[in-house]
């Protein structure tokens, strides 16, 4: 097989996007002797340590297995547990369960962890491991091909051969433009606040979201008598949100959040985010495959974006290694579309599904806010669903 110019090795994969989901993939692919080159514009202090930005993630327990098994280590003092989550419809004052604990031995859906605690734990749980490579502080210009590799190109005029090249790189990923595959992205032209509040009243590890026409709100129970607030807002609600005080903006979520936790207080700072969500028409081409957000990146209404992301790295790693076989060609297009095939038939409900449920409650029609209703009051009897919700928040792993 044609080596490249130069006598340069070739490495099993390169992964371009040294984020929590692209280094867990790191991991798993080491676990298994495979030679990993880890690609990251930002430089090594950043994300050795990495700010905290205000976003709190949802583990379900296989995501939290996943990592654990991965050996990315999240200190149980940094998890929130979560007992049940429940969904309203604008001011109406009786709300949908969509997940609660069914206890026998189970007492939470999952758990709320800190994104930066995240980032933190995976980076650090890939110093030192053989097999792993990381370039830091460049940026992806171009992807070259040969019989039986693809190379990155960088920044710096060097370049990396690989028998598979994998996006890591997020919504907008600039490697799955590089590669030619094409993705729908939907700016909603809308607004992300986040901010942690203290508050008066117990929010008993429940998390509630409102969906009140063009505004959604969520409240995810943190440590303690604290919660994340998160909002979607058109701009000129957010601007004149982000204008106020700490005691104006704290007296304005009270009322919001409808005094659901009493009175509010600011915990810290106030962080905001445009709300893009996009979605890859293909997940594969030529040894190339997206994971994590370059493949989906969900509305945050899913609550699952990161475990989706996670669950890509397992159905890649086991389009890898059928029935545990030992890898032969990383980037063998037959694998590769075993891949693509079982991501793309599990993220498309889940997508439209997210896509659907914004628009319903985004629209302030009066036919829109009855069938809303409707919806509440037939999911509410619809134990099947329910079941199927909790199922997806804490079943397994498919292969352990």
């Amino acid at each position: 097989m044609p080596q490249p110019a130069g006598g340069i090795a070739i490495k099993d994969v390169v992964i371009v996007g040294a984020g929590p989901v692209g280094l867990c993939l790191a991991l798993e692919l080491a676990a298994l002797d495979l030679s990993v080159t880890l690609i990251d514009a930002a430089p090594y202090t950043a994300l050795a340590s990495p700010g905290d930005d205000g976003r709190e993630i949802a583990l379900t327990h296989a995501s939290r297995e996943q990592l654990a098994a991965a050996g990315i280590d999240i200190p149980a003092d940094q998890m929130a547990p979560i007992r049940e989550a429940r969904l309203y419809n604008g001011d109406r004052p009786r709300g949908m369960t969509l997940a609660r604990a069914r206890g026998e031995g189970q007492d939470r859906i999952g758990q709320l962890v800190a994104n930066h605690v995240i980032r933190r734990a995976a980076f650090e749980a890939v110093q030192g491991v053989e097999h792993i490579e990381l370039v830091t502080g460049r940026r992806v210009n171009a992807l070259g091909a040969g019989a039986g590799w693809r190379s990155v190109w960088l920044d710096d005029q060097s370049h990396i051969p690989a028998r598979l090249v994998v996006a890591a790189d997020g919504r907008l990923s600039a490697t799955r433009r590089l590669a030619g595959l094409s993705a729908q992205i939907h700016d909603t032209g809308q607004r992300l606040l986040v901010r942690r509040m203290a508050h008066a009243l117990p929010h008993r590890e429940v998390t509630w979201s409102w969906f009140t026409g063009e505004r959604g709100l969520a409240l995810l129970p943190l440590a303690g008598d604290t919660a994340s607030l998160v909002m979607t807002l058109p701009p000129h609600d957010a601007e004149r949100l982000k204008a106020l005080s700490s005691e104006a903006f704290a007296a304005e979520a009270t009322r919001l959040y409808q005094r659901s936790v009493g009175e509010m207080h600011c915990h810290d700072a106030l962080h905001d985010y445009p709300l893009t969500v996009s979605r890859a028409e293909h997940l594969v081409t030529d040894r190339v495959a997206l994971v994590g957000d370059a493949a989906v990146g969900l509305h945050p209404v899913t609550a699952h974006g990161f475990n989706v992301g996670l669950a890509s790295v397992r159905r890649l790693v086991e389009a890898l290694t059928p029935h545990d076989q030992a890898v032969e060609d990383v980037g063998m297009p037959a694998r590769l579309a075993v891949y693509a095939r079982h991501h793309q038939r599990a993220i498309l409900p889940l997508w439209h599904a997210s896509r659907a449920l914004v628009t319903l409650y985004g629209d302030t029609r009066p036919p829109s806010r009855l069938m809303r209703h409707l919806v509440l009051g037939a999911a509410r009897q619809a134990a099947p669903l329910q079941w199927l919700l909790e199922d997806y928040l804490a079943g397994p792993s498919s292969r352990r």
